[in-house]
């Protein structure tokens, strides 16, 4: 009846079956009793979905979402957050391909190895630093960005902006990540610093500071995206998540902007699940504790 009631009448419909009209609305009254707690939870997780979502700037999707309420206390199923976001078109960001053209090779450079054989991650923090540079869109023209990140944590350690593509911006972003760089986070004895075979990072000017800091450089091979994945996956999230959605018209405003979602952000608030949705300075802030109770 309940199913046929919006092409017959319901008294129709309870002569042809031999039921009283009163049992039918007897049993639809004990129904939405029965499912009004329901209704009710799935009206409460959909208010706490959007808050989550609004929380990411509009970027994550039901695996964040989910890990999110997790975290909050809210006992919930990924298949269940992810139905309620399609409910109501609550949609995350996906990457796009895109593919800047920042690496020249530079034929009389030193000769350096492949020390990372794409293990970008081994396991402990500052055991290998991952570089490399990308374009940003400005009306006042392109800008420079490099950024030396944790293999490990994924954190961003150092960057740098220029106008010019020059190593310059290299040193400077390298620079910065040693000097950040906390002694509580580890030894940086026996670093290897890896990048792409870009002429910013085989100069000599780059061996030379590489050597000043104790640093062992690290590239892998020419036009092999594949052996840089973990800085290129960086700069898919830097675009799609953050830069992409805004228009900047001068360098000192998309500097500012950047590099406040660098260290508000990405390094604070995004959860990675390569880190078990954690965001990356939660993950190196557990594992030093691990390693201080384990000591």
């Amino acid at each position: 009846m309940d199913a046929e009631k919006a092409t017959f009448t319901v008294s129709r419909c309870a002569r042809l079956l031999g039921v009283s009209r009163s049992g039918y609305y007897k049993w639809v009254k004990s129904r939405e009793q029965e499912l009004g707690p329901r209704a009710r939870r799935r009206a409460e997780l959909t208010e706490v979905i959007k808050a989550a979502h609004e929380e990411s700037d509009g970027v994550d999707g039901a695996p964040r979402i989910h890990a999110a309420l997790r975290r909050q206390g809210e006992v919930v199923s990924r298949k269940t957050v992810a139905k309620i976001m399609a409910d109501n078109g609550i949609e995350g960001i996906s990457p796009r391909t895109w593919h800047p053209p920042t690496t020249i090779v530079d034929d009389r450079a030193h000769t350096l190895p492949d020390l990372v054989g794409r293990r970008f991650d081994q396991g402990a923090l500052n055991k290998v630093w991952t570089s490399d540079i990308t374009y940003l869109s400005t009306d006042e023209g392109w800008l420079y960005l490099c950024a030396v990140r944790d293999g490990c944590s994924r954190r961003v350690l150092g960057y740098a902006f220029a106008d010019t593509l020059h190593t310059d911006v290299v040193e400077a972003a390298l620079r910065r990540a040693h000097l950040f760089r906390d002694p509580v986070t580890g030894p940086l004895k026996g670093l290897v610093f890896h990048a792409d075979r870009g002429c910013q990072y085989t100069s000599t000017q780059m061996f030379n500071v590489a050597e000043e800091l104790n640093v062992r450089q690290s590239v892998g091979r020419t036009g092999v995206c594949w052996d840089n994945a973990q800085q290129e996956s960086f700069w898919s999230t830097l675009k799609t998540e953050f830069y992409h959605r805004w228009h900047f018209t001068t360098h000192t405003e998309a500097i500012t902007a950047v590099a406040n979602w660098i260290e508000n952000v990405y390094n604070w608030r995004r959860s990675h699940s390569s880190l078990g949705y954690l965001s990356p300075v939660e993950f190196e802030t557990r594992m030093i504790n691990q390693a201080d109770e384990a000591a």
